[in-house]
């Protein structure tokens, strides 16, 4: 068993990172002013006006464009899951990606509805999918190691998994224009990477961040905690650098998605981020490159504690609570057509000069 404890921290494998553009502050009161004097009482669309401001200041623009609408999901496994941490075995990963490639997934369905482009990524799977059309092949090794036993990821692995995110984007980008990214993601023991790294990263105990996954009993979420806890004495996380927390506890899918969200904001692209595996990656990306936070939008609240704990961090409060953990980008895909609405409201809706209508006393 390798002590990983007495490890060398990983730092020095980071991958360049690119510059993210500053928000400005004057566009940002230009599109409150442009919201503020459509057809409407002062805040009266709630909400959707916060987004529809957000939008215009990441784009850069006054004129948002929210067509092309991209949804990454990154698949991995993870050596975790050996622990008996989830109650659904590791080739499921596998056979749901069977699943998106033939549109039965429930992230299939709400990408056709909403016009999103679905591209499904294996960053780790444990199985051969090459075969599978509409998959998108960066694999940087058959799943993690057990972090109960040892780093999940190598330094090197890390590095690969947060650049074939980078470049993933980068080349779709170029294929055809994007203008708001969704991130999900698919690996059976994903929750317990998750929750591990929220922990690390924010300095948080466990308590409270250990959820039932994809539906644990008491006695399973008991052992699962349980396990996590020694992962946590084990690799003495509090404190380390956070690539270093990531190649310890993190998945190639949450690297992947990681470095996504750095490419995306380096292009001012908005990132959705779906439920507490996707947040777990924000926030990731967020402990590299503390800028990609302003272009993060969290869809969904989960059932899931860590969420709460990684949103917080990010403060970012997520937009939809449906009691959705399914995870896949399916609540990242409810929030971006939220996005186009709030981009539409900006580009389509009247002003009250415009409309000839009068403003309040």
């Amino acid at each position: 068993m390798t002590d990983s404890r007495n490890a060398t921290p990983a730092t020095a494998q980071l991958p360049r990172l690119p510059a993210i553009p500053p928000l400005d502050p004057a566009l940002r009161q230009a599109a409150q002013s442009l919201i503020d004097n459509k057809t409407k009482p002062l805040g009266a669309l709630g909400r959707l006006e916060d987004l529809a401001v957000r939008l215009c200041v990441m784009q850069g623009s006054l004129k948002p464009v929210t067509a092309g609408k991209l949804m990454l999901v990154f698949a991995g496994d993870h050596g975790l899951v050996e622990e008996g941490v989830s109650a659904f075995p590791q080739e499921v990963t596998v056979q749901m990606l069977h699943n998106f490639s033939a549109g039965g997934a429930a992230i299939n369905v709400l990408c056709r509805q909403f016009n999103i482009d679905l591209q499904v990524v294996d960053a780790g799977v444990k199985g051969d999918v090459s075969s599978l059309a509409g998959i998108i092949g960066r694999k940087v090794r058959a799943g993690t190691r057990n972090a109960a036993k040892e780093a999940a990821m190598s330094a090197d692995e890390c590095r690969q998994a947060l650049e074939a995110g980078m470049a993933v984007f980068k080349e779709l980008a170029v294929r055809q224009p994007v203008q708001l990214l969704g991130l999900g993601e698919m690996g059976i023991g994903n929750t317990s990477s998750a929750a591990l790294l929220i922990a690390g990263l924010t300095g948080s105990p466990l308590d409270g961040l250990v959820g039932r996954g994809t539906g644990l009993d008491d006695s399973q979420l008991d052992h699962k905690t349980a396990v996590l806890r020694r992962v946590m004495d084990f690799h003495q996380l509090a404190g380390r650098d956070p690539f270093d927390i990531l190649c310890r506890v993190g998945g190639f899918e949450i690297a992947g998605m990681a470095g996504a969200a750095i490419a995306a904001a380096a292009a001012r692209v908005p990132v959705v981020l779906d439920g507490v595996i996707s947040t777990a990656a924000g926030l990731v990306a967020a402990a590299l490159l503390p800028a990609v936070r302003d272009y993060m939008i969290i869809g969904h609240r989960s059932v899931e504690g860590a969420q709460a704990r990684a949103a917080a961090s990010l403060r970012i409060e997520p937009l939809l609570d449906l009691g959705m953990r399914l995870g896949e980008g399916t609540g990242a895909a409810l929030a971006m057509n939220l996005l186009e609405t709030a981009g539409r409201i900006v580009n389509q809706m009247a002003s009250f000069a415009d409309a000839g209508v009068s403003e309040r006393l």
